[in-house]
């Protein structure tokens, strides 16, 4: 089974989509999905459907789903040739041993299958090891194969209930940790002027995120462009006080000063290399 969930939700078994359109029995493969492997109790897939209480007939409704579940899962097996020595396959092989019943819940079986989200998980383990290893090179490259699995919004298409809300909240808050040591490992290979371009889509997208304003403040410095690290700061100053009330962090306020006081000091020396002057903020000082 292929699972892919860091974007649009698609679940293949076999080559073949197994992925309803019809919004119920979709959340609710979602959710099995987001445990694949694991047991998910009938309590559970019921808040995720009903989430102010499951209506009368609502256990009947949830078996309902299950079966037009293995109904997809059943034509998908339908394409698989059985091994030649194994004429039995087709036996165990079936929709009931994919999607399985168990004491009190039900089981997505991947049968040792793909999931982007372990792939994601494991490449981000990597990329968190080899940065407490020091190796910048190994974790900027293992760190981008994490986040070039995602494709968009986790389970976009999805209706999503409250357990399934808080896998997406999980999920994003994975990604911004990624990225957040990415941006890190590039600064600290002194890839600023590449990583300008970057930093300006990502603190448009994430307005109020502290981290990378203050890395995108620290790569403008070191660009020369202490200004434009200031209007930055500016920009996140008004989004935290409207969006929360809240100013910046301590630690972003001291990157502010040390930044108008690299300014205060590059104005008057005409004959100095500006190159030079950004050095006063190392490039890990926000880690």
């Amino acid at each position: 089974m292929d699972v892919r969930i860091l974007g649009g939700l698609s679940v293949r078994e076999n080559g073949v989509s197994i992925t309803p359109t019809a919004a119920a029995p979709r959340q609710l493969l979602a959710l099995l999905a987001a445990h694949a492997d694991r047991v998910v109790p009938v309590t559970v897939l019921m808040e995720e459907l009903w989430p102010s209480g499951p209506p009368r007939g609502a256990r009947v409704e949830l078996q309902s789903h299950i079966v037009d579940l293995r109904a997809l899962i059943t034509t998908a097996l339908r394409g698989a040739g059985a091994p030649a020595d194994g004429s039995d396959w087709l036996e165990r092989h079936t929709a009931e041993a994919v999607l399985v019943s168990l004491p009190g819940g039900y089981r997505l079986d991947t049968g040792g299958g793909s999931s982007d989200v372990w792939q994601f998980e494991r490449a981000a383990g990597a990329g968190y090891r080899a940065m407490e290893a020091g190796d910048l090179q190994r974790a900027a490259r293992r760190l981008s194969d994490a986040l070039a699995l995602w494709r968009g919004e986790p389970y976009a298409g999805v209706a999503a209930g409250p357990h399934l809300r808080t896998e997406i909240e999980r999920l994003e808050r994975s990604r911004l940790s990624v990225l957040d040591q990415w941006v890190e490992a590039q600064l600290r290979l002194g890839r600023h002027f590449e990583m300008i371009s970057d930093l300006s889509e990502l603190v448009a997208r994430y307005r109020t995120n502290e981290p990378l304003h203050g890395q995108f403040m620290v790569a403008l410095l070191r660009c020369g462009r202490q200004d434009e690290a200031l209007e930055v700061y500016q920009r996140l100053r008004t989004g935290l006080k409207r969006e929360t009330g809240m100013e910046p962090s301590a630690r972003l306020r001291r990157l502010q000063r040390s930044i108008l006081t690299v300014r205060d000091v590059a104005r008057p020396a005409f004959g100095r290399q500006a190159s030079a002057l950004p050095r006063l903020v190392p490039a890990g000082s926000l880690g």
